[in-house]
């Protein structure tokens, strides 16, 4: 079948689609996490549960002037990485051996968390300058892969 997906492309998609829940006025990203070719969890950048979201207060990073990939604390948002391993924590899914697909690279903080849940590799769509996180990951034998999504080739990073 010519247009079907393979599962790169596939799960990549269904980031995409998740990203379109961002509440982020900055970027939309959405990840989700993958077993056995099996969605485990998914996630998307945006405020806590419960709380007012940027596109509701505004972004304090663009009022500040606060460059993309700098002083992450001043934000409201969750990243999607981040808020996919809650969610599969929240309903008591182990994420082990788990691959992540997100549609930018992760940053630091969410590669530490990356590393600490057990996730053996990544497929991104978008490169992210972040050379801690691409130590760390290195460090950690965590595989990191760029996904063309016309192709569904892959590009090895780490």
């Amino acid at each position: 079948m010519k247009n079907r997906p393979n599962w790169y492309q596939y799960f990549m998609e269904m980031a995409f689609l998740v990203s379109r829940r961002s509440t982020c006025l900055r970027r939309k990203v959405g990840a989700v996490i993958v077993r056995n070719n099996q969605l485990i969890s998914s996630g998307y950048n945006g405020s806590p549960k419960h709380t007012l979201h940027c596109s509701e207060t505004g972004c304090l990073r663009e009022k500040m002037a606060v460059p993309s990939g700098e002083r992450h604390e001043l934000c409201r948002g969750v990243h999607a990485e981040q808020n996919a391993i809650i969610q599969a924590a929240v309903n008591g899914v182990s994420i082990s051996s788990g691959e992540l697909y997100c549609t930018n690279q992760p940053c630091s903080i969410c590669a530490k968390m990356i590393i600490n849940s057990e996730i053996k590799k990544i497929y991104i769509a978008n490169y992210y300058e972040d050379k801690l996180a691409i130590e760390m990951l290195k460090d950690a034998g965590i595989n990191l892969n760029l996904v063309d999504l016309k192709t569904g080739e892959l590009k090895k990073i780490l």
